[in-house]
């Protein structure tokens, strides 16, 4: 593990390029599927721009609280790298549930995306920060590179997910989206030597360890995951919620702060 750990590329840990690409493609996807969003409800599903701006800003606000809680399941129970794989797999389902067409497989597809962003975006940064101990002088210009990434997929995103979408249809656009997440998985996946080692569970015995029945902590910190995209299905819907969720995550930070 040292022998891997002490690998560099370009004087910064292999793993941080990795990451690099897989947080890249992630932002192509995320970026691709919300440059295309208000178009998509007003050109396509012939909604007017009041609810399109409306469910815009609840999904963007969901979006930002989600890393919270997909952070502290992470930290608690699944460890960064099971999270960000389980975070790519649900954004890219998400985007190709809004292929189905419709009002309601769209807010399907947000739900879903919603959930994945929260453990993806959250541990992914969290494992680029693990990578260097806390005084190695590298550290701040290794979240300079990840930066890159992240801007470089948001640019990516623009110039090719949402001009194919406008271009030749919504469809091809948030297909695009959800395949460059895949992609990201598999880069992900592919380069997991170079990072595991700070990426696992906190307790792998507990993980597997059963609570009801053959059901495990893993099986129902997943399954209870996923029963989360029916309730934000609803607060999508009906986004004057979102602003009281909003104040109880704030607090909740503060908290964790004082």
């Amino acid at each position: 593990m040292n022998d891997i750990k002490n690998q560099t590329f370009l004087g910064h840990p292999k793993g941080l390029f990795v990451l690099f690409f897989s947080e890249m493609w992630e932002r192509f996807c995320y970026y691709g599927m919300r440059g295309l969003l208000v178009l998509y409800i007003t050109k396509s599903l012939m909604e007017g721009d009041a609810k399109a701006f409306a469910i815009y800003g609840a999904f963007t606000g969901l979006v930002y609280m989600a890393p919270v809680l997909g952070g502290l399941i992470a930290d608690k129970i699944l460890g960064y790298k099971m999270a960000v794989v389980f975070g790519g797999v649900m954004m890219a389902i998400g985007e190709f549930m809004i292929l189905g067409g419709g009002i309601n497989w769209l807010y399907l597809g947000m739900a879903t995306i919603i959930v994945g962003n929260g453990y993806f975006k959250a541990n992914i940064s969290s494992i680029v920060g693990k990578l260097y101990d806390d005084q190695d002088v590298r550290k701040d210009s290794g979240f300079t590179i990840f930066y890159i990434g992240i801007n470089l997929g948001a640019l990516l995103a623009t110039l090719v997910a949402v001009w194919v979408g406008e271009t030749y249809g919504f469809k091809y656009g948030f297909g695009l989206a959800g395949l460059g997440m895949i992609l990201g998985v598999f880069i992900f996946l592919g380069g997991k030597r170079w990072y595991e080692f700070v990426a696992m569970p906190p307790d792998r015995d507990d993980l597997h360890k059963k609570v009801f029945g053959p059901i495990t902590k893993l099986h129902a910190t997943i399954v209870l995951s996923i029963l989360l995209i029916p309730f934000l299905y609803f607060i999508i819907q009906y986004n004057d919620y979102v602003g009281y969720l909003l104040m109880i995550v704030a607090v909740y930070i503060v908290v964790k702060l004082l």
